[in-house]
């Protein structure tokens, strides 16, 4: 990797909007759209109804974010690219592990609901990740 401390800025900076951007459509779904919210007993409408939309806000973001990281190398190649989206996808799998299983709070899921229950979407999501620096580098 040619630039790790600039791939880490646009790899956080992405997963911290691509977060964003997911709390605040489920927070308009519960609270705009009257959804139903996450409880002991289901995730609620709010959240469930977000899920397909998931993997659309990585691949549009994590290219974006790619293509920044991308343009920014003197002279980018493929290779730089598989590596990225390997390293960012791997990031996320590790850190999600922590931020939405591991560590209690309202809104984290057991291994069963965000790695059973959550499919197809987090696959998806983790291949969007892996794919958004090979865009990117498409497109640089």
């Amino acid at each position: 990797m040619k630039n790790f401390g600039m791939s880490m800025l646009w790899f956080w900076t992405c997963y911290f909007i691509v977060t964003i951007i997911g709390v605040i459509h489920t927070v308009f779904n519960i609270y705009v759209l009257k959804m139903s919210r996450m409880d002991e007993k289901s995730m609620g409408d709010g959240y469930e109804k977000t899920k397909p939309w998931h993997p659309l806000y990585n691949i549009i973001l994590f290219s974006v974010f790619g293509w920044l990281y991308m343009r920014g190398l003197s002279a980018p190649s493929f290779e730089d690219a598989l590596i990225t989206g390997a390293i960012w996808a791997g990031l996320c799998i590790v850190f999600d592990v922590f931020g939405w299983v591991i560590i209690k709070h309202p809104w984290s899921l057991s291994f069963k609901e965000f790695y059973i229950d959550y499919q197809p979407w987090i696959t998806l999501i983790y291949l969007a990740i892996f794919v958004g620096p090979v865009i990117g580098y498409f497109f640089a």
